[in-house]
């Protein structure tokens, strides 16, 4: 694997588990896309370093759990928007 690869994978953990970032926020912060971050974080980690690969995937199952509520409030918000411009 190249170095700027392996790099990219260790950087876009560490970030995943201070900001508790989706794939999809990682993927922007790093203008890459999703399915890079996916990979990296999936395949590429296991490799480089398997406990942070455990981490990594603990927080990307929480956001999983949780993705069901976000909608709900995005959708909520973007009612309650439309009703005030009203």
């Amino acid at each position: 694997m190249k170095d700027y690869i392996e790099e990219r994978v260790l950087e876009l953990a560490r970030y995943i588990i201070e900001t508790k970032s989706t794939v999809r926020g990682a993927a922007s912060k790093f203008r890459v896309s999703k399915s890079t971050v996916h990979k990296d974080i999936t395949e590429r980690l296991a490799e480089i370093n398997p406990s942070l690969a455990t981490e990594v995937k603990t927080v990307l199952d929480n956001n999983k759990a949780e993705r069901h509520i976000r909608g709900g409030i995005a959708t909520r918000e973007k009612y309650i928007n439309k009703h005030q411009e009203m």
